[in-house]
């Protein structure tokens, strides 16, 4: 259908109306685009800001004290309140990008002087102003027995009550509605000591003067958590959980003295597990028999317990000693071989072996250092 003709008033009416929809269409946009950039550089200005010190020019020292089992976002809120950040929202999404959460408890001298690198480096590395009251050194490989010992020996709490708290089913079960690290398992009938394999072996300050027996175990159960946390990636795309892997870690801090030859054992290990050969760790036998022998006979490798690797196929039931993180690293990523034995001679040295018979060749050898070691050891 034909449009009728339009008279030029019309048209130029029209194309007027046009100009000024196309003027605020623009003028919107703009305003819009304007705004958003706004917006960007507002926010990034603030967020720039909350990285630089409070007060460059203030030294001033600001005491800030973290205790025990704070979380992240209360020591953001600690340190806005105290003046040593200007957001605590800026410092605990940061903290949580950069995965910076193993920080120490303790009274910190802070300044306003300090940027966030600064601040957070510190809450890391534990440097604080103040003397701590009570210091508890705790050695890699040890068995619970022993850091019960190494706990009575540095406090002032007897071996039997240390004993006592470390089977405390009414603590141990407040740790793990805690603590997601801790599996139901550690409560289990046969298992010797539940938190076994779960005290992180480390050096441990405490900051008033007779703390509490539960939080010294606690200390230790924390930091284990956040050590293996590294490692949960790893952990999830292995076939094993958490549990198995401390108690894998616990038998390779046992069984290798060396950095690298725990990955190489590690491997060796996964060799056997995959093959579903029995691991046949000396370690776990003399763990099994709470005792600790330089070497076992084949009447010891006969001793009915579910920590026992020559009765029992796969992982013992539980952890059998504190591993340390190059122990736990070693269990996530055990180092690829083709080894299914190996054989530690008293020197530190680790032999390896494809084949039983080579194993045996290997052992013949050597064996008689192990033996003249344990005669002199009953000496």
């Amino acid at each position: 259908m034909l449009q009728p003709n339009l008279d030029h008033e019309t048209i130029m009416r029209r194309n007027q109306e046009a100009k000024i929809v196309r003027r605020v269409v623009f003028i919107v946009l703009t305003l819009l685009v304007f705004s958003i950039v706004g917006l960007g550089i507002g926010g990034y200005v603030y967020i720039k800001g909350a990285f630089e010190p409070v007060d460059a020019s203030n030294k001033e020292p600001i005491e800030v004290e973290i205790p025990i089992g704070t979380s992240s976002g209360t020591i953001a809120k600690k340190l806005e309140e105290s003046g040593v950040i200007k957001s605590a929202l800026v410092f605990k999404y940061y903290v949580k990008y950069k995965n910076e959460d193993d920080f120490q408890a303790g009274n910190y001298e802070l300044t306003q002087s300090m940027e966030m690198k600064d601040i957070i480096n510190s809450l890391k590395d534990g440097k604080v102003y103040k003397e701590a009251e009570m210091t508890v050194r705790i050695p890699e490989g040890l068995r619970i027995n022993e850091v019960v010992s190494k706990i009575s020996e540095q406090t002032d709490y007897t071996e039997e009550e240390v004993q006592e708290k470390m089977k405390d089913k009414k603590f141990i079960e407040s740790l793990i509605a805690k603590y997601p690290l801790l599996d139901e398992k550690i409560l289990g009938e046969k298992v010797i000591w539940p938190l076994e394999g779960y005290l992180f072996p480390a050096t441990y300050e405490f900051y008033v003067k007779d703390p509490s027996l539960e939080s010294i175990i606690e200390s230790m159960v924390k930091k284990m958590s956040t050590v293996v946390t590294k490692y949960n990636a790893g952990i999830q795309e292995s076939s094993y959980t958490t549990h198995e892997i401390l108690t894998l870690a616990s038998i390779i801090e046992e069984e290798a003295k060396v950095k690298e030859d725990r990955f190489k054992v590690s491997g060796v290990f996964y060799n056997r597990l995959q093959k579903g050969m029995p691991l046949q760790s000396d370690v776990t036998v003399t763990y099994a028999q709470q005792q600790s022998k330089i070497t076992v006979t084949y009447k010891d490798t006969e001793i009915e317990s579910p920590y026992n690797t020559y009765h029992e196929s796969g992982l013992p039931i539980g952890p059998i000693s504190a591993p340390g993180e190059s122990a736990i690293d070693a269990a996530v990523n055990p180092e690829p071989n083709a080894n299914y034995y190996f054989f530690a001679r008293p020197n530190g040295e680790v032999l390896y072996a494809k084949t039983l018979d080579e194993h045996n060749q290997i052992k013949e050898k050597y064996i008689q250092e192990w033996r003249d070691l344990a005669n002199k050891d009953k000496e």
